[in-house]
């Protein structure tokens, strides 16, 4: 049986942010329909791939799944022990946002079996907060965070972004300052990226917002990677810190080129070097799984080519390439035909070779997207 990650998308949202791709709609409507639909699409998938399948994480992202009410999301949990086979204890995380939760309500969501939680606190900052027309305060990102610890949590999360128009070093150092003492186990740090259709992209467009160069970009995230070290926070992924033991299993799927089903609006999959994805529309993706119990737009079948490409870039990105699962997947091609460029960002300290491993260096982390499009 292969390892599984399922990912369930939650599209409804109380206020859109203007840096926010995600398919996401600010309505109460068909939120009890759209259960109904996820569950349909579960029987649809479980049918095709249950038998060779062992579900290790689930993951509630969106939009805002801590909007929902508990028993929303505990009838889908379990909907999903049902009909795949799930370990003894999975990683269920459910993605929240300050201000649409208290301690009562984390309480529920826990005993539900969701066992982490990832906080989209993004700044402490009054005026970045205002910026990115989040609806919380730093007082309430705070309390978020430790209500989700009063009320049993042992593995929280916390996103934030870098590199936001005029932020200060000593802004973003404060961010991580307040951040590193709060009972988290690992941190997300994003540099902001414009993204096509967005509301921030066309301020941009329209001159009204200045983002900042890429070398300063490139100096908040060695502070990042500097800080976040010194605390005791490992650097697993590009944007991504744990605690040890505290790697979220969930995304590890992704970067270690593992199985996913997605589910929902706009969700992508990716089963045995086939990628397809969801109508994002909430009335064509409810349309899809009444007549057809999928709601697949579109799929591709990735190429042997695409797929050791695809596979080095996740790797990199994240814990490197252990070159004994290289050449089982692979062979020994991709190694010797990149020896020497491989030795070359060893001895300018990009990567380190140790122990059948290929890892990516602080400086290496910084400019990885350049070298991985080496390799391509």
């Amino acid at each position: 049986m292969k390892d599984t990650a399922i990912y369930i998308h939650i599209p409804f949202c109380d206020h859109k942010c203007i840096y926010c791709d995600f398919y996401s709609i600010i309505t109460t409507d068909n939120i009890s329909s759209y259960k109904d639909a996820l569950i349909k699409e579960i029987n649809y998938d479980a049918n095709i791939y249950s038998e060779e399948s062992s579900i290790s994480s689930i993951y509630f992202g969106g939009g805002t799944p801590s909007l929902m009410e508990p028993d929303y999301l505990e009838a889908i949990i379990n909907h999903i022990r049902k009909k795949f086979k799930v370990v003894e204890l999975p990683e269920i995380t459910m993605e929240t946002n300050p201000g649409t939760v208290n301690k009562t309500k984390h309480k529920e969501f826990l005993q539900t079996g969701i066992n982490r939680i990832s906080i989209g606190i993004q700044s402490f900052n009054e005026e970045e907060l205002k910026f990115l027309t989040r609806i919380h305060d730093k007082a309430t990102a705070i309390r978020t965070v430790l209500d989700a610890e009063e009320a049993g949590y042992k593995n929280i999360s916390v996103d934030l972004i870098f590199n936001l128009p005029g932020q200060t070093k000593e802004i973003w150092k404060n961010n991580l300052e307040i951040a590193v003492p709060l009972p988290v186990q690992h941190i997300s740090a994003y540099s902001l990226i414009l993204e096509r259709g967005t509301i921030l992209n066309k301020m941009v467009l329209d001159g009204k917002v200045k983002i900042q160069e890429d070398d300063y970009d490139a100096e908040l995230y060695e502070i990042t990677i500097e800080y976040l070290e010194q605390k005791g926070f490992m650097q697993y992924e590009v944007s991504n810190f744990a605690k040890p033991g505290y790697e979220c299993l969930h995304n590890n799927a992704y970067w270690r080129y593992k199985n996913y089903l997605g589910l929902g609006t706009s969700a992508h999959s990716f089963v045995n070097n086939k990628r397809w994805w969801n109508f994002s529309s909430l009335k064509m993706y409810k349309d899809q799984i009444e007549a057809n119990g999928s709601a697949e737009a579109n799929h591709e079948i990735i190429t042997p080519e695409e797929n050791i490409e695809e596979y080095i870039m996740l790797a990199l990105r994240s814990y490197g390439i252990e070159l004994a699962d290289l050449e089982k997947r692979f062979g020994k091609e991709w190694m010797n035909r990149n020896n020497a460029y491989i030795q070359l960002l060893g001895k300018n300290n990009l990567v380190v070779i140790k122990n059948d491993w290929i890892k990516l260096t602080k400086r290496g982390y910084a400019i990885c997207d350049e070298i991985i499009s080496k390799f391509a």
